[in-house]
């Protein structure tokens, strides 16, 4: 096989510019890489008929976003858009959410939900006779990068670890501490309400998504516990009352 030989995608057919993407057992072109999930992380490790199932579940998504309906906003760089009535959620950087194909993931998918953060820290000098030299103690400016990390039991991923600021968020100078002491003491200490903006963002999707996946939680123990026998005060019969809690034979509403 020749260095310039002609290749083309094992999934679509088209001709592959330079390399291609690698798979484990073939090559894909740059569009059929594309239309893989954001979070997916396997490619290399993924044979070509996994590929083709992820794809097909991707066109899935796509056509199940006509009917997502997002009741709720959290963040402002990434957006975590929850459905609160069908009880599903995306998280998308775009401002037409239906852009980008973001996966629609059930509340009882999410695992987990946790503050990230990325510190980085530059030591400030100062000028004596001409050169650059150190404080004593040394002295560094801080900037920070806030990320959310979700969690998740999905199939083609397993979490979500997305930006929550748009550009790097710069504390005060300190000269002890860093991004443990900022965090421990939620930025308040530092006067930095800017840092304590993002924590209290992660702590908002953090609390809202831990809380959905419970009540989702709680509702499936409940649809799957075992139904008792009541009796019904309208029509007197013993009965199981329904999915709406109303007797099977009347249809009035009872207690379960």
């Amino acid at each position: 096989m020749g260095l310039f030989e002609k290749k083309y995608c094992d999934i679509c057919g088209e001709k592959i510019r330079f390399i291609g993407r690698k798979v484990e057992d073939g090559r894909i072109c740059k569009d059929c890489s594309s239309k893989l999930s954001p979070w997916f992380s396997e490619r290399k490790k993924s044979t070509l008929d996994e590929i083709k199932e992820q794809l097909e579940y991707r066109e899935q998504n796509r056509e199940a976003l006509e009917s997502f309906q997002p009741t709720r906003v959290l963040g402002s760089f990434y957006k975590v858009m929850l459905d609160e009535r069908a009880k599903k959620f995306i998280v998308t950087q775009e401002k037409r959410y239906q852009d980008g194909n973001p996966d629609i993931l059930d509340y009882s998918m999410v695992t987990g939900c946790e503050l990230d953060t990325d510190e980085h820290k530059t030591e400030q000098k100062r000028t004596v006779n001409g050169k650059s030299v150190s404080y004593n103690p040394p002295v560094y400016d801080y900037s920070y990068d806030f990320y959310c990390l979700i969690r998740v039991n999905h199939p083609y991923f397993s979490e979500m670890r997305f930006k929550l600021n748009k550009s790097a968020v710069h504390a005060p100078n300190l000269n002890t501490g860093g991004v443990n002491s900022l965090i421990g003491n939620a930025g308040v200490q530092f006067g930095s309400p800017e840092i304590q903006q993002y924590m209290d963002m992660a702590n908002e999707i953090k609390e809202t998504l831990m809380g959905a996946r419970q009540e989702a939680y709680d509702a499936m123990n409940e649809a799957n516990a075992p139904k008792t026998a009541v009796t019904c005060p309208y029509c007197g019969a013993t009965t199981i009352p329904d999915q709406n809690g109303c007797c099977e034979f009347c249809g009035s509403p009872v207690k379960k």
